[in-house]
């Protein structure tokens, strides 16, 4: 039987430890088992249990210590990884070989694991040989994406991690809960972008010529191709993780014994749930 892998992925202060404690205990609530893996070397503590934890193979800490190595803390997450990279038989032994598994990989934030270096990569690659269906999950703070310009960086930081990894991923803006009614609303058109409204937008804002042009190729590229759309994650509502959960099991066929409805009338019932919950929120 094929057993199942989150990758859960984002920028520092995303919130990936807070998503990945919120999914165990939502699940455990569903009766479903979920573990969690901490793929973050600099970690100092977690809000959920860990099935396997990467710094007792190898921690930040110990190889900025180091006389030897002298790395800065970035320097020393990349080094930890790529150990991590050529130890995976450490991994395979903490997973273990329980069929069925549904594993949380709670990931680092560094940006360069995702853009020109292989490890995540290579991660992917194991995981797959070990019959696991890998979904990405990257996640971004709501509070940064409010604006358009800042909107387009989580894009491309998103559609980085797509490119890198090669597989299914659902993007995600975390931290709707602490959002107010206002910014709920205004944060709504940015799940579901028009990117040549936003352009029209910033027109005022935007100065160099040649600055517009650039942003007008990237603003097209993303809407033509339709490549990145964002799910909202409140973790103080029940519907709202359901919602994401119900995305990412349906990406990786979980549970495929049982009937699933077919795709396009699943995505369009998901996506009045999304329209539901917003309207629900913003009208509280």
């Amino acid at each position: 039987m094929p057993r199942y892998a989150q990758l859960v992925m984002g920028p520092a202060g995303s919130g990936k430890s807070t998503y990945c404690s919120t999914m165990v205990e939502h699940c455990e609530a569903l009766g479903r088992a979920v573990q969690v893996v901490n793929l973050d070397p600099a970690a100092e503590h977690f809000s959920y249990p860990v099935m396997a934890d990467i710094r007792e193979l190898i921690e930040v800490d110990d190889v900025m210590e180091d006389e030897s190595l002298r790395f800065g803390p970035n320097g020393g997450l990349v080094f930890c990884m790529e150990y991590f990279a050529n130890n995976f038989n450490w991994l395979e032994e903490s997973l273990g070989h329980v069929e069925d598994d549904y594993i949380l990989f709670d990931c680092p934030g560094q940006i360069e694991l995702y853009t020109h270096l292989p490890v995540m990569k290579q991660l992917v690659e194991q995981l797959q040989q070990w019959e696991f269906r890998v979904c990405g999950v990257f996640l971004v703070d709501s509070q940064f994406m409010v604006e358009s310009f800042k909107f387009i960086s989580g894009i491309l930081a998103a559609l980085s991690a797509m490119v890198s990894l090669e597989i299914p991923q659902i993007n995600i803006m975390t931290k709707m809960d602490l959002l107010s009614k206002k910014a709920k609303k205004e944060i709504e058109k940015y799940l579901d972008p028009d990117m040549y409204s936003m352009i029209e937008d910033s027109t005022d804002i935007l100065k160099s010529k040649r600055f517009k042009k650039l942003t007008k190729s990237i603003c097209g590229l993303i809407d033509d191709y339709g490549m990145v759309r964002f799910l909202p994650f409140d973790r103080s509502d029940e519907e709202s993780i359901n919602i994401v959960l119900q995305h990412i099991d349906f990406t990786i066929q979980y549970g495929e014994d049982l009937e699933f409805k077919e795709p396009k009338e699943c995505e369009e019932d998901k996506s009045a749930l999304v329209d539901e919950y917003f309207q629900d929120h913003v009208d509280e």
